[in-house]
């Protein structure tokens, strides 16, 4: 019986923590097309197939092509925010190339908590 316990709480002690994870701060800025960021700032390519860590990732192949709405900066400019069809999610800038730029100038935001919105199974996660 103590094996059994043992086991549930290791079960729940990885179950948080990758909750927690996925639900992360990945940085406190981020630049966009506009203040609202709702202008889309750039067309790319996917130069490799990815699959992201937890559902607030753009999963993607090669070849297909997504619209990039914002970047993050400062902490964590490797991320990029961008849509693909209906899903739309965070990737790394170095598995695209730009196809084509929509903007003029980027404008740098704070991020909201809505930012790192996880949506999974229904159910919504905010840190």
């Amino acid at each position: 019986m103590s094996r059994i316990l043992d086991q549930r709480i290791l079960l729940l002690v990885i179950s948080f923590s990758a909750s927690v994870q996925s639900t992360k701060v990945l940085s406190e800025w981020k630049k966009c097309g506009d203040p609202e960021c709702e202008k889309a700032m750039s067309r790319v390519q996917a130069t490799t197939d990815y699959l992201g860590p937890d559902c607030r990732f753009l999963n993607f192949k090669t070849g297909e092509e997504i619209i990039v709405y914002s970047k993050l900066s400062r902490e964590n400019e490797n991320l990029w925010i961008g849509s693909k069809g209906k899903d739309f999610g965070y990737f790394p800038r170095d598995a695209v190339k730009i196809e084509e730029v929509l903007i003029g100038e980027e404008v740098e935001v704070l991020t909201k908590e809505t930012d790192f919105l996880c949506l999974d199974e229904d159910k919504y996660t905010f840190e």
